[in-house]
Protein backbone atom coordinates (compact mmCIF):
# COMPACT_ATOMS: atom_id res chain seq x y z
CA UNK A 1 0.00 0.00 0.00
CA UNK A 2 1.30 3.52 -0.96
CA UNK A 3 0.56 6.35 1.23
CA UNK A 4 1.01 9.62 0.15
CA UNK A 5 0.89 12.90 2.14
CA UNK A 6 -0.77 15.86 0.43
CA UNK A 7 0.39 19.01 1.62
CA UNK A 8 -0.73 21.82 -0.95
CA UNK A 9 -4.03 22.35 -2.29
CA UNK A 10 -3.23 21.99 -5.62
CA UNK A 11 -2.51 18.36 -4.67
CA UNK A 12 -6.08 18.06 -3.14
CA UNK A 13 -7.74 19.30 -6.23
CA UNK A 14 -6.49 16.20 -8.09
CA UNK A 15 -8.28 14.12 -6.11
CA UNK A 16 -12.04 15.46 -6.60
CA UNK A 17 -13.82 12.90 -8.65
CA UNK A 18 -11.51 10.19 -6.96
CA UNK A 19 -12.66 11.49 -3.67
CA UNK A 20 -16.11 11.44 -4.10
CA UNK A 21 -16.36 8.08 -5.41
CA UNK A 22 -14.48 6.82 -2.43
CA UNK A 23 -16.69 8.43 -0.08
CA UNK A 24 -20.01 7.18 -1.55
CA UNK A 25 -18.57 3.42 -1.25
CA UNK A 26 -17.55 4.13 2.28
CA UNK A 27 -19.39 4.01 5.63
CA UNK A 28 -18.49 7.53 6.71
CA UNK A 29 -20.54 8.69 3.02
CA UNK A 30 -21.87 12.06 3.74
CA UNK A 31 -21.71 15.43 3.11
CA UNK A 32 -19.50 16.84 5.33
CA UNK A 33 -17.15 14.67 4.05
CA UNK A 34 -17.26 15.58 0.36
CA UNK A 35 -14.33 17.11 -1.88
CA UNK A 36 -16.60 20.08 -2.38
CA UNK A 37 -17.62 20.94 1.37
CA UNK A 38 -13.86 20.49 2.54
CA UNK A 39 -11.98 21.79 -0.31
CA UNK A 40 -14.50 25.13 0.08
CA UNK A 41 -13.44 25.12 4.28
CA UNK A 42 -10.00 24.97 3.30
CA UNK A 43 -10.20 28.13 1.22
CA UNK A 44 -12.22 29.83 3.58
CA UNK A 45 -12.05 28.75 7.05
CA UNK A 46 -8.51 26.98 7.52
CA UNK A 47 -7.10 29.48 9.29
CA UNK A 48 -3.74 28.81 9.68
CA UNK A 49 -3.59 25.03 9.60
CA UNK A 50 -1.22 22.82 7.50
CA UNK A 51 -2.49 20.64 5.32
CA UNK A 52 -1.92 17.01 6.19
CA UNK A 53 -4.33 14.82 4.08
CA UNK A 54 -3.13 11.50 3.73
CA UNK A 55 -4.10 9.35 0.56
CA UNK A 56 -3.77 5.71 0.35
CA UNK A 57 -3.86 3.79 -2.69
CA UNK A 58 -3.36 -0.02 -3.75
CA UNK A 59 -2.34 -0.57 -7.40
CA UNK A 60 -3.39 3.18 -8.29
CA UNK A 61 -6.45 2.85 -6.54
CA UNK A 62 -7.77 5.59 -3.79
CA UNK A 63 -8.59 3.27 -1.14
CA UNK A 64 -8.63 5.43 2.21
CA UNK A 65 -8.26 9.65 2.04
CA UNK A 66 -7.65 10.90 6.39
CA UNK A 67 -8.63 14.32 5.62
CA UNK A 68 -6.33 15.91 8.47
CA UNK A 69 -4.96 19.37 8.72
CA UNK A 70 -1.98 20.94 11.42
CA UNK A 71 -3.64 23.23 13.92
CA UNK A 72 -0.45 25.89 15.06
CA UNK A 73 -0.43 26.82 18.44
CA UNK A 74 -2.84 29.11 20.23
CA UNK A 75 -2.70 31.81 22.70
CA UNK A 76 -6.67 31.82 22.56
CA UNK A 77 -6.90 28.59 23.01
CA UNK A 78 -4.32 28.73 25.65
CA UNK A 79 -3.13 25.56 23.61
CA UNK A 80 1.29 26.45 23.35
CA UNK A 81 1.30 22.92 20.83
CA UNK A 82 0.89 22.35 17.33
CA UNK A 83 -2.58 19.29 16.64
CA UNK A 84 -3.98 17.32 14.28
CA UNK A 85 -7.25 17.76 13.66
CA UNK A 86 -9.76 16.89 10.77
CA UNK A 87 -10.35 19.38 7.83
CA UNK A 88 -13.95 20.77 8.60
CA UNK A 89 -13.73 20.83 11.97
CA UNK A 90 -14.34 24.64 14.26
CA UNK A 91 -17.58 26.94 13.66
CA UNK A 92 -18.37 25.50 9.95
CA UNK A 93 -20.81 23.26 11.41
CA UNK A 94 -19.47 20.13 10.12
CA UNK A 95 -20.61 16.86 11.44
CA UNK A 96 -19.77 13.05 11.16
CA UNK A 97 -16.16 13.57 10.82
CA UNK A 98 -14.01 10.64 9.88
CA UNK A 99 -11.96 8.95 7.91
CA UNK A 100 -12.67 7.69 4.82
CA UNK A 101 -12.06 4.37 3.81
CA UNK A 102 -13.43 1.71 0.74
CA UNK A 103 -15.46 -1.23 2.78
CA UNK A 104 -13.44 -3.81 2.82
CA UNK A 105 -10.34 -2.34 3.21
CA UNK A 106 -11.11 -0.83 6.98
CA UNK A 107 -8.41 -3.10 8.73
CA UNK A 108 -5.80 -2.27 6.31
CA UNK A 109 -6.28 1.45 5.97
CA UNK A 110 -6.17 1.73 9.60
CA UNK A 111 -2.97 -0.14 9.90
CA UNK A 112 -0.88 2.30 7.23
CA UNK A 113 -2.76 5.24 8.88
CA UNK A 114 -1.86 4.40 12.08
CA UNK A 115 2.21 3.81 11.51
CA UNK A 116 1.97 6.68 9.20
CA UNK A 117 1.24 9.44 12.13
CA UNK A 118 3.64 11.08 13.76
CA UNK A 119 4.46 10.77 17.12
CA UNK A 120 5.23 14.40 18.19
CA UNK A 121 1.53 15.93 17.95
CA UNK A 122 -1.52 15.59 19.60
CA UNK A 123 -4.77 14.37 17.43
CA UNK A 124 -8.36 15.94 18.13
CA UNK A 125 -10.57 14.25 16.72
CA UNK A 126 -14.60 15.80 17.23
CA UNK A 127 -17.51 15.37 15.62
CA UNK A 128 -17.78 11.65 14.93
CA UNK A 129 -20.66 9.35 15.33
CA UNK A 130 -20.31 5.97 17.68
CA UNK A 131 -19.36 3.81 14.54
CA UNK A 132 -16.35 6.26 13.05
CA UNK A 133 -13.15 4.38 11.47
CA UNK A 134 -11.39 7.20 13.50
CA UNK A 135 -12.74 5.31 16.81
CA UNK A 136 -10.84 2.65 15.68
CA UNK A 137 -7.72 4.45 14.14
CA UNK A 138 -7.81 5.40 18.44
CA UNK A 139 -7.93 2.03 19.87
CA UNK A 140 -5.29 0.94 17.53
CA UNK A 141 -3.45 3.51 18.49
CA UNK A 142 -3.81 3.21 22.51
CA UNK A 143 -2.52 -0.57 21.89
CA UNK A 144 0.68 0.91 20.60
CA UNK A 145 0.76 3.37 23.72
CA UNK A 146 -0.86 6.54 23.17
CA UNK A 147 -3.29 7.91 25.57
CA UNK A 148 -6.99 9.02 24.85
CA UNK A 149 -9.61 10.94 26.71
CA UNK A 150 -12.86 10.86 24.81
CA UNK A 151 -15.85 12.83 25.81
CA UNK A 152 -19.31 13.18 23.93
CA UNK A 153 -20.34 16.14 22.05
CA UNK A 154 -23.63 16.51 21.39
CA UNK A 155 -26.38 14.65 19.69
CA UNK A 156 -28.06 15.12 16.49
CA UNK A 157 -32.24 14.99 16.31
CA UNK A 158 -33.19 13.18 13.33
CA UNK A 159 -36.45 12.13 11.86
CA UNK A 160 -37.10 8.67 10.41
CA UNK A 161 -38.86 9.29 7.00
CA UNK A 162 -38.71 5.65 5.68
CA UNK A 163 -42.22 5.16 4.26
CA UNK A 164 -43.78 8.11 5.44
CA UNK A 165 -46.17 10.57 3.66
CA UNK A 166 -46.58 14.33 5.37
CA UNK A 167 -50.27 12.87 6.84
CA UNK A 168 -48.71 9.76 8.23
CA UNK A 169 -45.49 11.77 9.63
CA UNK A 170 -47.77 14.43 11.35
CA UNK A 171 -49.43 11.16 13.21
CA UNK A 172 -46.37 10.27 15.11
CA UNK A 173 -46.16 13.56 16.47
CA UNK A 174 -47.73 14.17 19.70
CA UNK A 175 -51.43 15.93 19.84
CA UNK A 176 -50.88 18.81 20.78
CA UNK A 177 -47.74 19.47 18.48
CA UNK A 178 -49.86 17.72 15.44
CA UNK A 179 -52.85 20.03 15.79
CA UNK A 180 -50.09 23.46 16.83
CA UNK A 181 -48.74 22.39 12.97
CA UNK A 182 -52.19 21.85 10.92
CA UNK A 183 -53.29 25.29 12.75
CA UNK A 184 -50.48 27.36 11.95
CA UNK A 185 -50.31 26.15 8.04
CA UNK A 186 -54.13 26.56 8.30
CA UNK A 187 -53.83 30.37 9.51
CA UNK A 188 -51.18 31.21 6.71
CA UNK A 189 -53.32 29.88 4.48
CA UNK A 190 -56.39 32.07 5.19
CA UNK A 191 -54.29 35.07 5.71
CA UNK A 192 -52.17 35.02 2.48
CA UNK A 193 -50.72 33.72 -0.55
CA UNK A 194 -48.30 31.32 0.95
CA UNK A 195 -45.50 29.68 -1.44
CA UNK A 196 -42.48 27.54 -0.33
CA UNK A 197 -39.85 26.75 -2.85
CA UNK A 198 -36.43 25.75 -3.46
CA UNK A 199 -33.96 27.51 -5.54
CA UNK A 200 -33.15 25.86 -8.94
CA UNK A 201 -31.92 28.66 -10.47
CA UNK A 202 -27.93 29.14 -10.33
CA UNK A 203 -29.02 33.06 -11.31
CA UNK A 204 -31.28 32.91 -7.99
CA UNK A 205 -28.79 31.36 -5.70
CA UNK A 206 -26.51 34.34 -4.65
CA UNK A 207 -29.54 36.57 -3.57
CA UNK A 208 -31.31 33.80 -2.31
CA UNK A 209 -28.33 33.27 0.23
CA UNK A 210 -28.16 36.87 0.98
CA UNK A 211 -31.91 36.76 2.16
CA UNK A 212 -31.56 33.62 4.05
CA UNK A 213 -28.34 35.52 5.71
CA UNK A 214 -30.12 38.72 6.73
CA UNK A 215 -33.00 36.85 7.94
CA UNK A 216 -30.96 34.54 10.12
CA UNK A 217 -29.05 38.21 11.17
CA UNK A 218 -32.77 39.28 11.96
CA UNK A 219 -33.60 36.06 14.06
CA UNK A 220 -30.18 36.19 16.42
CA UNK A 221 -30.43 40.12 16.77
CA UNK A 222 -32.87 39.46 19.36
CA UNK A 223 -31.37 36.52 20.87
CA UNK A 224 -27.47 37.03 20.62
CA UNK A 225 -25.38 36.17 18.54
CA UNK A 226 -24.47 33.24 16.05
CA UNK A 227 -21.72 31.59 14.46
CA UNK A 228 -23.12 30.13 10.80
CA UNK A 229 -22.65 33.51 9.38
CA UNK A 230 -20.55 36.16 11.89
CA UNK A 231 -17.54 36.58 9.71
CA UNK A 232 -16.76 37.67 5.67
CA UNK A 233 -14.93 34.06 5.62
CA UNK A 234 -17.56 31.70 6.76
CA UNK A 235 -20.13 34.21 4.13
CA UNK A 236 -17.82 33.53 1.48
CA UNK A 237 -17.99 30.05 2.24
CA UNK A 238 -21.25 29.59 2.06
CA UNK A 239 -21.07 31.48 -0.91
CA UNK A 240 -18.81 29.31 -2.87
CA UNK A 241 -20.27 26.23 -1.03
CA UNK A 242 -23.88 26.52 -2.09
CA UNK A 243 -22.77 27.27 -5.63
CA UNK A 244 -20.82 24.14 -5.97
CA UNK A 245 -23.82 22.38 -3.97
CA UNK A 246 -26.35 23.54 -6.43
CA UNK A 247 -24.67 22.26 -9.36
CA UNK A 248 -24.04 18.51 -7.74
CA UNK A 249 -27.97 18.97 -7.27
CA UNK A 250 -27.52 19.12 -3.36
CA UNK A 251 -28.87 22.48 -2.59
CA UNK A 252 -32.21 23.19 -0.99
CA UNK A 253 -32.48 26.15 -0.30
CA UNK A 254 -36.48 27.03 0.38
CA UNK A 255 -37.84 30.28 1.01
CA UNK A 256 -41.19 30.74 2.63
CA UNK A 257 -43.13 33.88 1.14
CA UNK A 258 -46.56 35.48 2.34
CA UNK A 259 -47.97 37.32 -0.85
CA UNK A 260 -44.82 36.95 -2.80
CA UNK A 261 -42.99 38.89 0.29
CA UNK A 262 -39.95 36.49 1.73
CA UNK A 263 -40.56 36.13 5.37
CA UNK A 264 -38.45 33.08 6.23
CA UNK A 265 -36.24 30.52 4.72
CA UNK A 266 -34.50 27.13 5.01
CA UNK A 267 -30.71 26.12 4.32
CA UNK A 268 -30.72 22.70 3.88
CA UNK A 269 -28.83 19.81 1.84
CA UNK A 270 -29.97 16.95 0.26
CA UNK A 271 -27.11 14.19 -0.44
CA UNK A 272 -27.97 10.38 -0.88
CA UNK A 273 -30.87 9.72 0.83
CA UNK A 274 -30.44 12.51 3.83
CA UNK A 275 -32.21 15.97 4.31
CA UNK A 276 -30.13 18.07 6.00
CA UNK A 277 -30.83 20.85 8.04
CA UNK A 278 -28.70 23.63 8.12
CA UNK A 279 -29.69 26.84 9.11
CA UNK A 280 -32.42 28.89 8.98
CA UNK A 281 -34.05 32.62 9.48
CA UNK A 282 -37.09 34.37 9.94
CA UNK A 283 -38.40 37.94 9.66
CA UNK A 284 -39.59 39.06 13.60
CA UNK A 285 -41.91 41.19 12.17
CA UNK A 286 -44.44 37.97 11.14
CA UNK A 287 -43.37 35.94 13.99
CA UNK A 288 -46.80 36.21 15.38
CA UNK A 289 -47.16 34.04 12.51
CA UNK A 290 -44.99 31.19 13.25
CA UNK A 291 -43.47 31.74 9.48
CA UNK A 292 -40.24 30.12 10.94
CA UNK A 293 -41.95 26.72 12.16
CA UNK A 294 -44.29 26.94 8.94
CA UNK A 295 -40.77 26.93 6.79
CA UNK A 296 -39.50 24.05 8.55
CA UNK A 297 -42.79 21.94 8.63
CA UNK A 298 -43.14 23.12 4.43
CA UNK A 299 -39.01 21.65 4.44
CA UNK A 300 -39.84 18.64 6.09
CA UNK A 301 -42.75 18.14 3.84
CA UNK A 302 -40.48 18.66 0.76
CA UNK A 303 -38.04 15.77 2.41
CA UNK A 304 -40.62 13.48 2.12
CA UNK A 305 -42.15 14.47 -1.47
CA UNK A 306 -38.41 13.93 -2.72
CA UNK A 307 -38.75 10.01 -1.41
CA UNK A 308 -35.12 11.23 1.69
CA UNK A 309 -35.21 8.20 4.07
CA UNK A 310 -34.05 10.87 6.66
CA UNK A 311 -34.21 14.40 8.01
CA UNK A 312 -31.35 15.33 9.68
CA UNK A 313 -31.43 18.67 12.15
CA UNK A 314 -27.45 17.93 12.85
CA UNK A 315 -25.92 19.12 15.50
CA UNK A 316 -27.59 20.55 18.94
CA UNK A 317 -30.06 20.25 21.18
CA UNK A 318 -32.43 23.22 21.17
CA UNK A 319 -35.84 22.57 21.91
CA UNK A 320 -37.55 23.46 18.54
CA UNK A 321 -35.79 20.57 17.02
CA UNK A 322 -37.37 18.05 19.47
CA UNK A 323 -40.68 19.38 18.19
CA UNK A 324 -40.43 17.57 14.98
CA UNK A 325 -37.51 14.78 15.66
CA UNK A 326 -38.17 12.49 18.47
CA UNK A 327 -34.97 10.03 17.76
CA UNK A 328 -31.08 10.82 17.95
CA UNK A 329 -27.41 10.06 17.16
CA UNK A 330 -24.74 11.00 19.59
CA UNK A 331 -21.25 12.46 18.35
CA UNK A 332 -18.24 11.98 19.80
CA UNK A 333 -14.86 13.34 20.30
CA UNK A 334 -11.37 11.84 21.08
CA UNK A 335 -7.96 13.55 21.87
CA UNK A 336 -5.03 11.24 21.62
CA UNK A 337 -1.96 12.00 23.55
CA UNK A 338 1.64 10.40 21.54
CA UNK A 339 3.38 8.11 23.90
CA UNK A 340 6.35 9.08 26.63
CA UNK A 341 6.92 12.73 28.22
CA UNK A 342 5.68 14.42 25.40
CA UNK A 343 2.32 13.19 25.15
CA UNK A 344 2.10 13.45 28.90
CA UNK A 345 3.09 16.83 29.05
CA UNK A 346 0.26 17.62 26.30
CA UNK A 347 -2.52 16.36 28.74
CA UNK A 348 -0.93 18.08 31.74
CA UNK A 349 -1.37 20.88 29.87
CA UNK A 350 -4.90 20.58 28.30
CA UNK A 351 -5.93 19.48 31.50
CA UNK A 352 -4.54 22.77 33.14
CA UNK A 353 -6.62 24.27 30.28
CA UNK A 354 -9.43 22.91 30.89
CA UNK A 355 -9.34 23.82 34.83
CA UNK A 356 -8.73 27.82 33.64
CA UNK A 357 -11.27 27.24 31.64
CA UNK A 358 -14.11 26.00 34.38
CA UNK A 359 -12.68 29.09 36.66
CA UNK A 360 -13.10 31.76 34.20
CA UNK A 361 -16.84 30.47 32.76
CA UNK A 362 -19.12 33.49 32.82
CA UNK A 363 -21.79 33.25 36.34
CA UNK A 364 -25.22 34.07 35.03
CA UNK A 365 -26.33 37.12 37.08
CA UNK A 366 -29.97 38.23 36.78
CA UNK A 367 -29.89 41.74 35.26
CA UNK A 368 -30.15 43.58 38.64
CA UNK A 369 -27.00 41.81 40.17
CA UNK A 370 -25.48 42.83 36.60
CA UNK A 371 -26.28 46.20 37.27
CA UNK A 372 -24.96 46.13 40.63
CA UNK A 373 -21.80 44.95 39.54
CA UNK A 374 -21.34 47.23 36.82
CA UNK A 375 -21.90 50.20 39.10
Amino acid sequence: MQVQQIGQAVDLDTLREEWDALLEHSDANSVFLTWEWLRTWWKYLAEHRRLNVLALRDGGELIAVAPLGIRPPSLKRLFPFRSVDFLGSGTAGSDYLDLIVRRGWEAAAIDAISHTLGRDRMLELNRMRSGAQAKTLAHTLQQSGWSAQTAPAGVCPYIDLRGQTWTAYLSTLGSQQRATVKRKLNTLASHFDVSFECVKDPLERGPALRLLIELHQKRWSEHGRSDAFHTDEHIEFHEEFTNRALRRGWLRLGILRLNEKPVSAVYALRYGPTYYFYQSGFDPQYSKFSVGAAAMAYSIRSAIEEGASEYDFLHGDEPYKFHWAKETRALEQIRLFPPGRRGQWFQTVLNARNRLRDWFRPIHVDAGAASALKA
